[in-house]
């Protein structure tokens, strides 16, 4: 690896519907994860990315209001249906955090005067200035959000009033690009309507850095490891229009299944994290723009055998059904695995009969070593707060600094945006 790799990393906001039709909020919220937790982690970090704003059908991206998903999976079908609630701008922009809880050690003051930024979006802002390496995007859709992506792409004015709306977003918040994270493309014609979409993204966000005689801003996009996705994509086309690709090799296996399997393994006769970078590769795309994307959960089965055998349900998991945050791992009486030649680790309890997939240190170590031989770009995970903190043995974010080199990406960030509509964005906080 010629240069210090991109190591990147989700931070969500965003409501999650469970199974049993209650809600609850990552990251602020229910898993106390702030802005001022990664304080300490931030110098192994180079890129954030922050989950997810959300599209009118007419194409404006906004932060006020989440569409939220109910997924109900029942055997091998997904049923879902949307129903449309507030969801409250406290946490991006308005909530004021005492000393302890900020950057700089500073409270949010009350007493104010004019329109300003708090919340998140601020303390990012202050992360950013304090650490000019760091990028912060935004990242629009996701699982949860992308429903009304492909009538947005379909026309010349959705495109139109999406990118003037994300621009805007970038512009008032401090940001350093934008992620899309369309999930998914379902025809060749949503894949050629993806195209225009990134196209006039990247126009515009190449006029708003030369109109403020400022340096290049980012464009991603989160992309599928799944062959009846990223068959359907204009690979080649797309990475010329982005800085990078952000594949997202996790979820090979879960829920939705009849058998228990690895959801992250490097190889495998079926699924796996070689076959998709091989395509992309083949496609056209530059191995300097694959930035190989990781899990930091674990994806659990229970009343099974082990891997490619059936199971009877899921656990309950740490936040949602299924599903554990990596620092609960492994689960106590469970026994760790690793299979060298797929390279893919797990946990198995032959008391409980519950079997775990994540990835492990020594997991990570193998996949950050064919990052390097593979001349990729760095790594990425879904999500920050599910990692062990600070020098933990296990964190995987440690591992994967020190395996990388022990640097990151120094292109530098962005800290003047006079255009703001907040007045302390505009005095640079």
């Amino acid at each position: 690896m010629a240069t210090n790799p991109i190591i990147a990393g989700y931070f969500p906001h965003t409501f999650n519907a469970c199974s049993d039709s209650s809600f609850h909020c990552r990251g602020i919220y229910a898993r106390n994860h702030n802005v001022f937790n990664l304080v300490t982690e931030v110098h192994k970090l180079s890129h954030i990315l922050y989950g997810f704003a959300n599209l009118n059908p007419d194409g404006t991206v906004f932060l006020s209001v989440s569409t939220l998903f109910f997924t109900l999976f029942h055997s091998s079908y997904l049923f879902s249906h949307t129903q449309f609630i507030p969801q409250d701008k406290w946490a991006d922009l308005e909530k004021h955090f005492p000393a302890e809880q900020t950057v700089n050690g500073q409270a949010d003051s009350w007493n104010d005067v004019g329109n300003n930024l708090y919340g998140n979006f601020k303390q990012l802002l202050l992360l950013k200035k304090q650490n000019r390496h760091l990028k912060v995007q935004l990242s629009i859709g996701g699982w949860t959000f992308s429903t009304n992506f492909a009538g947005v792409a379909a026309t010349k004015a959705g495109r139109k009033r999406f990118v003037e709306s994300a621009i805007e977003l970038l512009n008032d918040l401090g940001l350093d690009g934008l992620d899309i994270d369309w999930e998914y493309p379902a025809s060749t014609t949503d894949a050629d309507n993806y195209v225009l979409l990134l196209r006039d993204l990247r126009a515009a966000l190449d006029a708003y850095a030369h109109d403020k005689g400022d340096t290049a801003y980012l464009l991603t996009a989160a992309m599928p490891c799944g062959p009846q996705n990223y068959n359907l994509l204009k690979l080649d086309e797309m990475a010329r229009l982005c800085n990078h690709l952000y594949l997202m090799c996790y979820d090979y296996a879960g829920s939705w299944d009849s058998i228990a399997g690895h959801q992250a393994n490097l190889y495998g006769p079926n699924l796996s994290t070689h076959a998709a970078v091989s395509h992309y590769l083949s496609s056209g795309v530059p191995a300097s723009k694959i930035v190989l994307g990781l899990p930091m959960y674990g994806r659990g089965f229970s009343n099974t055998a082990g891997i490619g055998h059936p199971f009877s349900s899921t656990p309950q998991g740490s936040w949602e059904q299924g599903v554990y945050d990596y620092k609960a791992l492994p689960r106590s009486g469970a026994t760790e695995h690793f299979d060298a030649e797929l390279v893919a680790s797990w946990s198995y309890d032959s008391a409980t009969r519950e079997l775990v997939t994540y990835d492990t240190p020594e997991c990570l170590r193998r996949k950050c070593a064919y990052t390097k031989e593979m001349s990729l770009r760095g790594v990425m995970w879904w999500e920050l707060s599910a990692d062990h903190k600070g020098e933990h043995e296990r964190s995987l974010l440690n591992t994967a600094w020190r395996e990388l080199g022990g640097g990151v990406d120094r292109t530098e960030n962005h800290v003047k945006f006079p255009g703001s509509v907040y007045e302390n964005v505009r005095r640079g906080l």
